[in-house]
C-alpha cells in the first residue's frame, strides 16, 4: 500500500449530506449553522477513517456546489444577477436541467484571502485530534472552470482588453491559493476539472466553438494555466486532478473517452496523479492511459456514485487488469468515478450504500496491491 497520496483506495471528495445537515441549512444561519456543520463533519470523518481510507475530506459539507462556492470567493468574480446558464444533464430516464447564475469577471482577478482556509483548518485539526494518521484532503475547482463556466462573454473587456492578462491573473491567484493553503499544512490538494473531460465530447467542443473559443486547442490552454498555478507549489504537497463528465443528481452532461486530450493531458499536465472516470461506456476504454508517463499515478474511477448497486469485486479486479495493459499496475489506484454529492442535492443512493462502496474500494485495493 502507498504511504503518500493518492492512495490505493481513495475517493474524489464530496459525500452525501446527512438529513440533519440538510434541515439545518434550511433553518439555521451563522454560528448555529457552523456548529451543525462541524458536528456532521466530525461524524463523516470518523466514518471515512473506520472504512479504512488513508485520506479524508470534509465531504464538502459546507458547500452548495463543488466549484461555484470557490469561484465566487475569488476577487473580481461575481454572479450575474440578471442572467442564468443552462446545463443539460442526462440519465436513463431522460434529461434534467441545472440553471445556475452566470458568472461575471468584473474586476482584476486576485486572491483576497485563501479560500476554504477555515474549512481546511477544521478538517486538519479534527484529524489531528483523532490521531489515526489520516491525511486531510482539500478539493477545489481548477482554474479552467472559471473560463469554461463563463466563456469569453463573461470577461469584461474594459477590465481585460488583453485576454492574456486575464489568464495571467487567474493563474497567479491560484498560485497564491496553493502557496497559502500549503502554509497551513495542506499536503494533499485536488484540482477538480470537468472541462478537460468535457472537451473529449464533440458536442461540447461545438458549443465552445459557437461561443467564440478555439475548441480544438482549449485543452492546451487549460493545461498551461494549471501548470502556471502549480509552478511554485510547496515542497511535500501532492496535487491531483479529477476529471469527470458531469455529476448532478445521478446524471451526466458529456460523453466520450479521453482520446482527444490524452497525449497532452497525461504528458504535459504537471500534477502527481489523475482521478479518471471509468464507470461505464460513456468514459471509453483504457487505451489513452498509454500516454501516462512513469511516476504519475492514475486513480481508476471504476465504482459509480450514480446508483446504489454495489459492484462486483471480481469485475473491479478484471478491469484493473485491463487498465494495467496500458500503464504499470503500481501506478494504479482505485476510487469512485466522481463525488457522491457534487451539489447539495446529492446522487440517488443512501449513505449506507455510499459507505458500502467505499468499503468495497478499500477491500479490493488491499487484495490487489497488498
Amino acid at each position: 500500500m502507498r504511504t503518500t497520496p493518492p492512495f490505493r483506495a481513495d475517493h474524489v471528495g464530496s459525500l452525501l449530506r446527512p438529513a440533519a445537515l440538510l434541515r439545518a441549512r434550511e433553518t439555521l444561519t451563522g454560528d448555529a449553522l457552523r456548529e451543525a456543520e462541524d458536528k456532521a463533519i466530525r461524524e463523516v470523518v470518523r466514518r471515512q477513517e473506520e472504512t479504512g481510507l488513508q485520506s479524508a475530506t470534509d465531504g464538502e459539507f459546507r458547500r452548495s456546489s463543488w466549484h461555484m462556492d470557490f469561484i465566487y470567493q475569488l476577487g473580481g468574480i461575481g454572479q450575474a444577477t440578471d442572467e442564468h446558464i443552462t446545463v443539460r444533464f442526462h440519465n436513463e430516464q431522460g434529461d434534467i436541467e441545472f440553471t445556475p447564475a452566470a458568472l461575471r469577471v468584473h474586476d482584476r482577478i486576485k486572491l483576497n484571502e485563501p479560500v476554504f482556509a477555515d474549512d481546511f483548518a477544521f478538517l486538519r485539526d479534527t484529524l489531528v485530534a483523532r490521531g489515526a494518521g489520516v491525511v486531510p484532503k482539500l478539493t477545489i475547482p481548477s482554474p479552467s472552470m472559471v473560463h469554461y463556466r463563463g466563456g469569453p462573454a463573461a470577461i469584461d473587456r474594459e477590465v481585460y482588453p488583453d485576454v492574456e492578462e486575464f489568464w495571467s491573473d487567474l493563474s497567479a491567484a491560484y498560485a497564491e491559493q496553493v502557496r497559502r493553503i500549503g502554509a497551513m499544512g495542506c499536503t494533499y490538494l485536488q484540482f477538480d476539472d470537468t472541462s478537460l473531460a468535457y472537451l473529449n465530447d464533440p458536442a461540447q467542443r461545438a458549443e465552445l466553438a459557437a461561443r467564440g473559443d478555439d475548441a480544438d486547442h482549449m485543452h492546451l490552454r487549460y493545461i498551461r494555466q494549471i501548470n502556471a498555478a502549480l509552478a511554485a507549489k510547496p515542497e511535500g504537497m501532492t496535487v491531483t486532478t479529477h476529471m469527470c463528465r458531469g455529476n448532478f443528481r445521478s446524471s451526466w452532461a458529456a460523453e466520450g473517452g479521453y482520446d482527444f486530450v490524452a497525449e497532452a493531458l497525461f504528458g504535459e499536465l504537471k500534477v502527481d496523479g489523475f482521478f479518471l472516470e471509468f464507470d461505464d461506456e460513456r468514459s471509453g476504454g483504457f487505451e489513452p492511459l498509454r500516454f501516462v508517463p512513469p511516476g504519475k499515478m492514475v486513480v481508476l474511477g471504476l465504482v459509480t456514485t450514480k446508483s446504489g448497486e454495489l459492484e462486483s469485486k471480481d469485475t473491479l479486479k478484471r478491469r484493473i487488469d485491463e487498465a494495467a495493459k496500458f500503464v504499470d499496475l503500481h501506478q494504479l489506484c482505485l476510487s469512485p468515478q466522481c463525488g457522491f454529492s457534487s451539489t447539495v442535492e446529492g446522487n440517488q443512493l443512501t449513505a449506507d450504500e455510499q459507505f458500502a462502496k467505499l468499503a468495497l474500494i478499500v477491500e479490493t485495493a488491499q487484495e490487489v496491491w497488498g
